[in-house]
């Protein structure tokens, strides 16, 4: 529990997103309709808007362990999510930050965006498995991330099933596969956990363009919803809940495809 005058927080630690659709931005606005504290550190800055990204410019491991020190060592943050991490030795000084954190770690592993688009360094893959994954109290891959880590090519719910089971044989505490991506999965999630078996997780499916921010989004509400209290599995099912309400009011800022909209009545 919070001191008294102290609020509860919640932490993620990603990228900037120029345009404001993904990233620290959808992960603060986010934050702000589950009615917790935002706080962020930020590991790099990208350029970018809604036709793709055109520059990424990481920060220094010094820079990021910093504001990680800085954060966690005063606020009250009862559970945080780490984003883009983009190279080797950024992700292992946040998960040198991180190794006494006492609170829930949400990793979502932004590798490959929805579009196919590569969000980090070749010598990143393998840095997640060897530093963050033991960290991790839910790993939060989409399909092409999932397939990069594993090795192994997705095809539909067998394929997702086998993954997930791999994945959380590298340490993770859960592990949820977002289905995104191929149609016949669409509004379809796949969550296990070690506390027992694994189970799909189905929304409706939105169809609409306008998905940029989706990953971010859902695992910085499953973030929020941890710092509220609620278990893991029913912070799933909040956040899954949340992101669709976010699907059905899009907000298209640019000529290429829009974000998800966070224009949603706050949670009382």
């Amino acid at each position: 529990m919070a001191e008294a005058g102290r609020c509860l927080s919640a932490l993620t630690v990603g990228g900037s997103d120029s345009a404001g659709g993904a990233g620290i931005q959808a992960d603060l606005k986010t934050f702000q309709h589950f009615g917790v504290h935002g706080a962020s550190v930020i590991t790099c800055v990208t350029a970018q808007n809604s036709r793709g990204v055109s520059h990424v410019e990481p920060l220094s491991c010094h820079s990021v362990g910093c504001q990680l020190e800085a954060v966690v060592s005063d606020l009250a943050i009862p559970a945080l999510k780490t984003g883009m991490l983009y190279s080797a030795d950024l992700v292992e000084a946040v998960a040198d930050g991180l190794r006494s954190f006492p609170g829930s770690i949400v990793v979502d592993p932004v590798m490959v965006s929805r579009a196919g688009s590569r969000l980090l360094r070749d010598d990143a893959v393998a840095a997640y498995a060897q530093h963050l994954f033991r960290l991790a109290t839910l790993l939060t891959p989409n399909l092409q991330e999932a397939a990069l880590l594993t090795g192994r090519e997705i095809r539909g719910k067998a394929d997702v099933e086998c993954a997930a089971e791999s994945l959380l044989e590298r340490g993770p505490k859960a592990v949820l596969i977002k289905g995104g991506g191929l149609p016949e999965l669409a509004g379809q999630d796949f969550f296990c956990s070690v506390d027992g078996p694994g189970v799909w997780r189905s929304q409706p499916a939105i169809a609409t363009p306008h998905t940029h921010g989706t990953g971010c989004t859902l695992s910085a509400a499953i973030t929020a919803a941890l710092v509220q209290g609620a278990s893991l599995a029913d912070a799933v099912i909040q956040a899954k809940v949340y992101l669709n309400d976010a699907l059905r009011r899009t907000v298209v800022f640019g000529d290429g495809p829009g974000c998800v909209g966070h224009q949603v009545e706050p949670r009382t």
